[in-house]
This record gives C-alpha cells, sequence and structure tokens, in this order.
C-alpha cells in the first residue's frame, strides 16, 4: 500500500510539472468534422476521446470504463440498463445532465439528421422506428426520471453495451450551444464538450489544438497542457518528421520503413494486432460491377498473400471473410469458398468468368479504383492495377484527400475504393451491420433483404454460442454477393517517442491524451 501511494504522488508530480508541455501527435488524415454525429473516422475518434466523454469512456489499454455515468445496474433479462450520472460539467460551466444524452440521442436517431452513424443505436428500443418516422420520439427506449439518471431499453440483450457507449454516436450534447449555434457549435470558439481539453485552434489541413480543460471531472489526473493533432497523409513525411523531433506520436507508420523501423529505432516502432478488416469497396450501382460475375472475378484475382507477405511484410493474416479472428462469441470458418484454390486456379475461374460476362483480351472492362494518396497506398493501387489486368480490366487509378475520399465512399461516387473497419465494439454485429440496406457506412450499396432478416434475427438470439452461429450464417450469404474484396486483417503500426509515457497497445489503436504524459 505504501509503495502504491509513493507511485500514484509520483504521477501527479509528474502531471504538474508537465502541463504546459505540448503532446503533437501525427493523426494519420484531416478530420472531416468533430460534430460527433457526422465524425467517425479513426482521425476523429481520436480528437473526439480528448474533446468529449459519453456514459462509458475508454481507458489507457481501450477499454470502457465509467465516464459521465459512474455507474450502471442492469435487468435481469438484460434489456434496461440504469445510469447514474456523476456531477461533471461542460467546459462553459453548465452541469451535463441526463437531458443532454436525451437531446443527442433524438438528433442523432431523427432521420432529418441524416447521421451515417444513427444506426449505431438502433440496438435502443424502437430507435430504427423512429428514425424512419414510424414511431414518437416517446417510444424511444429512453427514459430521464430525473437529471443524473437516464434509462435506457433495449431491443434486445447487449452486453457490450459499455463498449458500444464509448463511440462518439453516442456522446452527449450541450443543448444550449447547439440550438443556438447550429452547425458552426463545434468550431472553434463555438465548440463546448465534456472532456480532459477543449478545441482551441483548427486551421484546415494544418493542425488542430486542445488545450486542457479546467473544468474536466478528473482535470487533477491529466498532465498535459496542450495537444496538437497534425493531419500526416503521407506516412513518409511523418516518419522524418518523428525523426526530427517535431511529432510525439505518429499513426501509422510507413509500411515500406517497417524492416528499417525495426532495426533502427525498435523502442519507437509498436506493433499491435488489431479487431479490423482492410477491404475494397465495390460500388453495386455501378452498371458493370452489378454483375456478381464481376466481382467474384476481382475477389478471385486479388492475391492476398502477395500482398501481406512481400508487399506489407507486417504479419497480416490475408482476409477472406469480413469478421476478423478473434471476434467475441463468433465461431470461425465463415471464408470465401476458393481460399483453398492455388493462385493460379483461381486467376484462370476469373478469366473464364469475365469472358462469361462479355469480357477478353480485346474487350476489356475500364474500371476506376480510388483511394488516398499516401505511399502506401499507391504502391498498393499499383499492384491492384497490375493484378486485374491479367483478366481483362484496365484499371485507373485516382487519388483523393481523406475527407474527400471518404464522402465519395459514403455517397457512391466510385467504382472501387480503398476502405477499412475498426471495431466500435468487439461484436461481429459491427462488422456485419456495415452491410444492412440501411446502414450509414454501407459504401457499396448493399442491399440483400434476406441477410438483412437473418441478421436481425441473430440479433435477438439471447443465447451467445447460438447468436454467434446465426451472425455466421449470415456472413456466409453476404459471402456469395461478393459486395466487398476483404484483403487482410491489419495490423496497428504506430511510432511513440520515448518520452511520452502511459502509452498503451491496445486492439482499437486509440490512445486517450489524458492518461499520458512527458518526461523530461
Amino acid at each position: 500500500m505504501k509503495l502504491l501511494s509513493i507511485t500514484l504522488a509520483l504521477l501527479v508530480l509528474t502531471g504538474t510539472a508537465n502541463a504546459q508541455q505540448v503532446l503533437r501527435r501525427g493523426n494519420g488524415a484531416e478530420p472531416d468534422s468533430l460534430d460527433p454525429h457526422f465524425a467517425g473516422a479513426q482521425a476523429e475518434e481520436s480528437i473526439q476521446h480528448d474533446l468529449m466523454v459519453g456514459l462509458t469512456t475508454l481507458d489507457a489499454g481501450g477499454r470502457a470504463i465509467p465516464g459521465i455515468a459512474e455507474s450502471w445496474t442492469v435487468s435481469p433479462d438484460g434489456l434496461t440498463w440504469t445510469f447514474r450520472l456523476r456531477r461533471a460539467l461542460w467546459s462553459d460551466g453548465k452541469l451535463v445532465t441526463a437531458d443532454d444524452f436525451d437531446y443527442a440521442f433524438d438528433r442523432l436517431l431523427d432521420g432529418k439528421t441524416a447521421s451515417r452513424y444513427a444506426y449505431n443505436l438502433w440496438i435502443i428500443k424502437n430507435a430504427k422506428a423512429y428514425g424512419a418516422g414510424k414511431v414518437p420520439y416517446q417510444q424511444l427506449g429512453v427514459n430521464v426520471p430525473k437529471p443524473d439518471t437516464l434509462i435506457l431499453t433495449l431491443e434486445h440483450p447487449a452486453p457490450y453495451l459499455p463498449e458500444l457507449l464509448t463511440h462518439p454516436s453516442a456522446l452527449p450534447l450541450p443543448k444550449h450551444v447547439v440550438e443556438t449555434k447550429g452547425a458552426a457549435w463545434a468550431r472553434p470558439g463555438n465548440h463546448v464538450g465534456d472532456g480532459p481539453y477543449v478545441l482551441k485552434e483548427w486551421q484546415p489541413n494544418d493542425h488542430v489544438t486542445l488545450a486542457k480543460n479546467p473544468r474536466f471531472y478528473d482535470a487533477a489526473k491529466v498532465a498535459i497542457g496542450t495537444v496538437t493533432y497534425f493531419p500526416t497523409d503521407d506516412a513518409d513525411a511523418a516518419l522524418r518528421r518523428f525523426r526530427a523531433g517535431e511529432l510525439d506520436l505518429q499513426s501509422p507508420a510507413p509500411a515500406s520503413q517497417i524492416a528499417w523501423l525495426k532495426t533502427n529505432m525498435p523502442g519507437a516502432l509498436k506493433v499491435t494486432p488489431s479487431l479490423g478488416v482492410d477491404y475494397i469497396a465495390i460500388n453495386l450501382a455501378d452498371p458493370a460491377l452489378k454483375d456478381a460475375r464481376v466481382r467474384r472475378a476481382i475477389n478471385l484475382a486479388y492475391n492476398r498473400e502477395a500482398i501481406t507477405d512481400k508487399v506489407l511484410k507486417r504479419g497480416e493474416p490475408p482476409a477472406y471473410s469480413f469478421v476478423p479472428p478473434g471476434t467475441a462469441n463468433y465461431p470461425a470458418g465463415a471464408a470465401m469458398d476458393f481460399k483453398a484454390m492455388p493462385f493460379n486456379a483461381r486467376v484462370a475461374a476469373a478469366q473464364l468468368l469475365m469472358q462469361d460476362a462479355g469480357y477478353g483480351p480485346f474487350q476489356r472492362l475500364k474500371l476506376s479504383y480510388e483511394t488516398t494518396g499516401n505511399s502506401d497506398n499507391r504502391r498498393l493501387a499499383a499492384v491492384l492495377q497490375a493484378m486485374l489486368k491479367v483478366i481483362y480490366i484496365d484499371l485507373s487509378i485516382q487519388t483523393a484527400d481523406f475527407p474527400i475520399h471518404l464522402r465519395n465512399l459514403r455517397q457512391h461516387q466510385y467504382q472501387l475504393g480503398s476502405a477499412n473497419w475498426f471495431a466500435d465494439y468487439n461484436d461481429a454485429s459491427d462488422f456485419l451491420g456495415l452491410l444492412r440496406g440501411d446502414a450509414g457506412n454501407n459504401y457499396a450499396g448493399y442491399r440483400n433483404p434476406r441477410f438483412d432478416a437473418v441478421l436481425d434475427a441473430a440479433e435477438k438470439e439471447p443465447d451467445a454460442s447460438r447468436r454467434g452461429r446465426a451472425l455466421a450464417a449470415a456472413e456466409a450469404l453476404a459471402l456469395k454477393d461478393y459486395p466487398w474484396v476483404p484483403l487482410r486483417y491489419p495490423v496497428q503500426t504506430d511510432l511513440v517517442a520515448a518520452k511520452v509515457q502511459g502509452w498503451t497497445a491496445n486492439a482499437r489503436d486509440l490512445h486517450p491524451s489524458r492518461w499520458l504524459w512527458l518526461k523530461k
């Protein structure tokens, strides 16, 4: 006990000493929005975890812990969750109450808001029906009996709810600010949050600067005074900045430099398995790509092992399914039916499919592939171009800045596009939900009523084992339709300066600044 007390005292003293120091974070991409209902990409989520706290929040290891809710209870049937809120303040001094969550959930789920993450909270009773305008908000499973109590009634049991509630879509909103400032409420000068930091400055395509929030309920334990996020689309350039001491954290590290980093900077490089999947999205509204033969041919012709073993060399498993291995309560085994086929045989099968679809050496299919412009993505695009050339597809490569690329995917303004998904919570539904016909992040525009029905039935199954098997049956249906090209299950690569303390590897690769401190 005495040793623990001394350790805690040292941490407090370290935090005090570093209160005016600046943490400089390479964030991978420019954020598209800092409004929680329109943010959710990894670059935006990292910033959100510094600015805002929901009912639950993340610890240093990426696990869900109490946030604004200091405790909760669950009914025996798993459907009713009662959250008791701590005394917490918005950064302008007003009290955070259960009404702020009620207001936020109303705004998120209202179909007029058009939040692509509304489906994240369809787990709340009648949430989907409310978004479709079929029931009034009063029938939603959200109840506020008093300012410090919030009761959520669910459509089905969800033991992963505390983890889900850490996502930006479940954050409260300062109603008094949003209704006054409108869409501009999340901009510097207007933004009000309840997290460990406040938004001070956002210079687009240059930096986002946050300052410690003295009104945060746990401010005494927040050591770093200023956090600056830099968009680092070019991972090679970011590595040079990191080596020059201009960045303290950077994610990701460039794939082409992993071997060099392992030899020359092993202490700085952190390689962590993640719960995610990299894939090529296929626009199913495109006339040529509506043909399942073409989509299967593209899947057959992509040499996953060559990419993972010879190009990237990061130890990433090739992907033949949508749900990554290690997902909780999910049986292994779902995979595309050609997984065991030798690659030469796959290419021959792909050529026959393309010929059957009307293409060949003298009638080639022209497609475009959009990705972001960093060096790793350009290399992978060139390899994809060569692979598809063999099956009579001439691929043009287009690059776009990350926010524009993301908007093109969401608005289906592409043919083939690079994409990835990292789990918001450890459950197969987080991945399979991307393929629901009405999901906001369904980049492919995939619509299969049978898949939706099987997924709905699986979600209502209370037994975890039977639920896992039912979800696997839903995945098997989607795999036969080839709405994506699953590529690999990625590892996270981070660069961490020696002076950064408290950084803890985790599968979600989220590292809130409140848990970090700098040593001299």
